[in-house]
């Protein structure tokens, strides 16, 4: 193997120093599928030494409320890349919106997230406050869902707006979810 071909590994240790790098994430979906991207991003981002914070709006809202996050759903509906969890079968768009879709393919997805030892939602949010990630909550989104501070899970730090989460995540890279 030449130098060209050598594998990079990420060192992980506590000692690590800051990268002095930040990344923002806008996390603005609820469903199942839309609210790991997010969490697997930050939590790399954390492991590779880069600040992180998690902006939570409109439908990611139910990430962060206590009443919903354990409760977040996947449809195949509208779904073309919805498939069998084997071999390379896809789901017909006509069956999609049949009656009891949405609850299988919630259970099937949620069943190979947790085969890959992937933490579900809550979990993750734990070990990504751990591990020094901060979480926001939108306040037009507190404000449109009728919750307050209490509503929401408890690593949230504050209710912000917009403007504030700008501000604090100035120079910061940008994912939109």
């Amino acid at each position: 193997m030449t130098a060209a071909q050598e594998a990079i590994i990420p060192k992980f240790d506590d000692d690590e120093e800051d990268s002095g790098r930040t990344l923002a994430i806008i996390c603005s979906k609820g469903d199942l599928d839309m609210a790991y991207p997010g969490l697997i991003l930050g939590n790399a981002a954390l492991g590779e030494g880069v600040k992180l914070h998690l902006f939570f709006t409109f439908w990611g809202f139910d990430m962060i409320i206590k009443s919903r996050m354990r409760n977040l759903k996947f449809s195949p509906n509208g779904n073309t890349a919805m498939h069998m969890p084997v071999g390379d079968v896809r789901i017909p768009q006509a069956l999609a919106p049949m009656p009891g879709m949405q609850p299988m393919a919630t259970k099937m997805l949620k069943k190979q997230i947790a085969d890959l030892g992937v933490p579900e939602v809550p979990e993750f949010l734990d070990h990504i406050v751990a591990s020094g990630g901060r979480l926001w909550a939108c306040r037009m989104s507190a404000d449109m869902n009728h919750v307050t501070k209490d509503d929401l899970y408890e690593g949230v730090e504050d209710i912000i707006n917009a403007s504030d989460f700008i501000e604090l995540t100035a120079g910061a890279q940008l994912l939109f979810i």
